[in-house]
């Protein structure tokens, strides 16, 4: 006997006890998938990847490198370099183009900031995104799990019934074997019984 495949409204209503315009546009979607029996397999980094811009993918890059060990390393370093060449020893050697106390360095470092700071900036919104897609995911995985458990408990609950209704009319025909058995005599030679 084939099954028919329930509606999103009758599970809304079976499952939740709500009606399916009540529901929020989560649910909805869940209950839509677990009716037509879909399963989805969403990855937040593809779904994010389909709207990736050059400028996304760019501030993503600027932010993997500059909040890096390698970057600092060497961040620290062209700094040392900068102060070392700079320095009053450096005077010496006639090598010395921005003397203490370094303004055009800052200059620099402030201009190198002011232009990272936003580029990070948008990374951390777009990974607040692909974080925004993965609890939604999640959300709804398991949501679905949920109902696709109670789904199984009933179902169970049906075959627990259904069972103790068998096992009652298989006790009812032994017994009213065993009455006739009894009535007639004696167990037949031709089917005999076993225990």
């Amino acid at each position: 006997m084939a099954t028919k495949n329930p509606t999103p409204e009758s599970l809304a209503q079976d499952l939740l006890g709500r009606k399916y315009e009540e529901l929020g546009a989560e649910e909805q979607r869940v209950l839509q998938r677990v009716a037509s029996g879909e399963i989805e397999d969403c990855d937040a980094d593809e779904v994010a990847a389909v709207t990736m811009t050059l400028g996304d993918r760019l501030a993503d890059r600027v932010a993997a490198v500059g909040g890096s060990w390698g970057f600092i390393i060497v961040f620290g370093l062209v700094l040392a370099g900068w102060m070392l060449i700079n320095s009053k020893w450096a005077a010496g050697l006639g090598i010395m183009w921005d003397e203490y106390p370094y303004i055009f360095l800052n200059l620099m470092l402030s201009t190198l900031a002011a232009l990272q700071a936003p580029v990070i900036m948008m990374s951390q919104n777009r990974q607040s995104k692909k974080d925004r897609i993965t609890a939604q995911h999640d959300y709804e995985v398991n949501l679905r799990t949920q109902l696709e458990i109670v789904r199984l408990h009933r179902k169970f609950d049906k075959l627990f019934n259904k069972m103790g209704q068998l096992s009652g009319q298989v006790e009812d025909v032994a017994a009213n074997t065993e009455v006739v058995v009894s009535e007639v005599g004696g167990v037949p030679q031709s089917s005999p019984v076993t225990a």
